[in-house]
């Protein structure tokens, strides 16, 4: 396996959960962030190995987004959150169920 690097903007560790948000605030959220971001979280025990016996979930906020991708984190079962001036909102539907890594 290649070597990578990357960025993890936050990281919550409860129990035996993890949940990993990826920011995208400085740009528009678009598709290939999101499969960038889905990458990442299935490589994620190599960057972090204690996590390995962890349920990992994943999360990526936003400004704006563009062609679909805000529908495509809750497709891959991943938590949207659109961050507006001070604070932020999650956007996904009661019927949400987060995927675990």
């Amino acid at each position: 396996m290649q070597p990578f690097q990357y960025e993890l903007d936050i990281t919550v560790h409860k129990g035996d959960e993890v949940v990993v948000v990826m920011v995208e605030v400085k740009t528009t959220l678009r598709p290939e962030d999101v499969k960038n971001f889905l990458y990442k979280l299935d490589h994620l025990e190599v960057l972090i190995p204690r996590y390995t016996e962890n349920q990992i979930y994943g999360a990526m906020a936003w400004l704006s987004a563009d062609a679909g991708a805000q529908a495509m984190l809750e497709n891959w079962g991943l938590f949207s959150i659109r961050a507006t001036g001070d604070s932020a909102s999650i956007l996904n539907t009661a019927e949400f169920r987060p995927h675990a890594w």
